[in-house]
């Protein structure tokens, strides 16, 4: 299976990735981009400062100098590459997959990233073609701590929090590098840090926080120590999940509402991006707070492009991104928790109380199934609810007037993923089951 994927380079090291190719791809990178100057940062992965070498030198001989950020989180050199006169950038991590991981995701300038199908295919063929000489004059290597810079960035968009316990669950990932020196800045916040020091091997459990047996723990925590929400981020710090004070998960569609709130007391009138797996309670309140909610393929990449095209002041993915066109358009975990802090202080409520008034409607969450021709199920699909309203944005939804389902393949594996809403519990439970006549049995994934 390639390791250059829809979204960014990922792959096990060092059978998929290893220092001969991260050499290769940053050579590639700086062919493709005509770059003269790329900015690079790296996670705590074990395999991560060698990878991260071995990219910078495959720049270097192509005579592109390189800034060195180091030790950063995914939203941090997203900063970087924002903030330096540079023509793009990468950060070297494998986000929440598993230790024996590692992967680049890359960027053009202005933090725009690059994706399958904007640079992500041209470079593995760049790759694959193997015509990549070192240049006569090598590029220079700096390196830049940008550590204060970033952190005040951060912090500064904190508005009056109200004092606030809050455990976060770092999961030995990038966030505890970053967010204790940010969250120290915010007056007010009590923080019960967990699994705060930085480790590759993530010693105690996935830094995968869409896993919602890796919430338990935060769970626990908020319960036993009375905190009013816990926090949980992922490997890379570019995703946060939520749970409220009885350690429920607040899901990701219900936490862009409340963000929404923010943005468009802010920005009236501004468009709010989601995915389409979303529950139908985010367009209809957005709409009602007077934006203009903007449908979207899942994917990163997607999000942030349309989000500039439709004049997009923020929004979220099911999977825990949160984008801030105020922060270069970028998804960042730690300021999705300010801006909930925010919005919660302002309006004097609990996240249970306001997550509790959005629970309207009745869903599956994402159920996996195992399937070897997509298309062709997702015809099957089709010709099943034929009189409902249909599109193809990402797989194939289907909406009738109380209830609706999307079924969308993996890009990587011979996975169909359904999600499916209804106005009713009852109504949800049979559309399930008749979704589940036309795709199988669902799996754990």
């Amino acid at each position: 299976m390639s390791i250059f994927k829809a979204y960014d380079i990922r792959g096990t090291y060092p059978d998929q990735i290893d220092a001969g190719n991260a050499f290769q791809i940053g050579a590639a990178m700086v062919r493709f981009l005509d770059a003269k100057r790329l900015v690079v940062g790296r996670d705590m992965r074990t395999m991560a400062p060698e990878i991260q070498g071995a990219m910078i030198d495959g720049m270097l001989s192509q005579g592109c100098d390189v800034v060195d950020v180091g030790l950063a989180s995914t939203p941090m050199v997203y900063y970087a590459i924002g903030k330096i006169d540079c023509d793009g950038g990468v950060a070297v991590t494998a986000s929440h997959n598993p230790k024996q991981y590692i992967g680049f995701k890359m960027c053009r300038a202005g933090a725009r990233p690059l994706s399958g199908d904007s640079g992500i295919k041209d470079i593995e063929k760049l790759v694959e073609a193997g015509d990549l000489q070192p240049v006569a004059a090598k590029g220079k290597r700096d390196q830049v701590d940008l550590m204060d810079a970033w952190c005040e960035h951060i912090a500064g968009f904190a508005k009056d929090i109200k004092p606030i316990k809050v455990c976060v669950d770092y999961a030995n990932g990038m966030g505890a590098n970053e967010s204790p020196k940010i969250f120290e800045r915010i007056p007010g916040l009590e923080i019960i840090p967990m699994f705060q020091e930085l480790d590759g091997t993530f010693p105690n459990h996935e830094a995968n926080p869409l896993k919602e047996s890796n919430l338990d723990v935060l769970r626990d925590a908020v319960k036993e120590h009375g905190a009013a929400l816990g926090l949980s981020f992922d490997g890379d710090a570019d995703r946060c999940a939520f749970v409220d004070e009885d350690g429920r998960t607040v899901l990701a569609d219900l936490i862009t509402v409340i963000l929404a709130r923010g943005f468009l007391e802010r920005h009236p009138g501004k468009g709010i991006i989601y995915d389409l797996r979303s529950s139908k309670v985010l367009p209809e309140e957005v709409a009602r707070l007077g934006g203009r909610p903007v449908r979207e393929r899942v994917g990163h990449s997607f999000m942030k492009e349309t989000m500039r095209k439709e004049d997009c002041i923020g929004g979220g993915e099911l999977s825990g991104h949160f984008y801030f066109a105020e922060n270069f358009y970028t998804d960042c975990g730690v300021l999705a928790a300010i801006e909930v802090l925010n919005q919660l202080s302002k309006e004097g409520r609990s996240l249970k109380q306001a997550a509790d008034e959005l629970r309207k409607y009745h869903g599956t969450g994402e159920v996996n199934f195992k399937v070897e021709d997509k298309a062709a199920k997702m015809k099957e699909v089709e010709q099943r609810f034929s009189d409902g309203e249909i599109d193809f944005l990402d797989g194939i939804t289907v909406t009738y007037d109380d209830w609706w389902t999307n079924v969308r393949p993996s890009n990587t594996e011979p996975f169909l993923r359904m999600c499916l809403e209804a106005d009713t519990r009852e109504l949800m439970e049979e559309k399930r089951a008749a979704l589940i006549e036309v795709l199988g049995e669902p799996v754990d994934h």
